[in-house]
């Protein structure tokens, strides 16, 4: 089984990502970041900070950037990406994480959302459609600064380092 953690790269995504790595070593399971990238979208990677006004929305840089912060907040977590049409609505995103937390046999997925309010269905935008799939539980992170926010690398004495980086063909 594994945590998944869907990861923007904003700050309640890396709090989720902190938490679900916390729950990985108590529950000595995996954590995998997934991210979807719209390709060559670049209004959509400056809005989400990806990329900087004068950068190419290359697919490739994205990744890179995305993959260099999840592995700095928190190196044992694996990192995998998807990419969707330019224009790809709301459901699409939310569609290719469902089917990743559901490939990898995701048993929790930690969802940072401050729109969470008492029901899930509260929750705005990608993470009212993940939270919906009832094969795995939900945990909503809506604290951007959690109690272990440190860097996991220097906090934890379980932390194990790996890249299982790539780009695509």
């Amino acid at each position: 089984m594994t945590l998944v953690v869907p990861f923007d790269g904003s700050e309640l995504a890396e709090a989720a990502l902190v938490r679900a790595t916390e729950f990985g070593i108590v529950f000595e399971e995996d954590v995998l970041a997934v991210s979807v990238i719209p390709k060559g979208n670049a209004e959509y990677a400056r809005e989400h900070g990806w990329i900087e006004s004068n950068e190419d929305a290359s697919v490739e840089s994205v990744v890179s950037r995305l993959h260099r912060q999840v592995t700095d907040l928190c190196p044992s977590a694996n990192f995998r990406h998807r990419v969707v049409d330019k224009h790809a609505p709301t459901g699409a995103i939310a569609k290719e994480l469902r089917k990743m937390a559901e490939r990898e046999d995701a048993s929790m997925v930690f969802i940072g959302s401050e729109n969470a309010g008492h029901l899930v269905t509260s929750i705005s935008s990608v993470g009212s459609s993940v939270a919906a799939e009832e094969s795995y539980d939900v945990v909503i992170v809506r604290d951007r600064s959690p109690a272990k926010i440190a860097k996991l690398k220097d906090a934890s004495p379980h932390r194990r380092g790996k890249s299982d980086f790539y780009l695509p063909d």
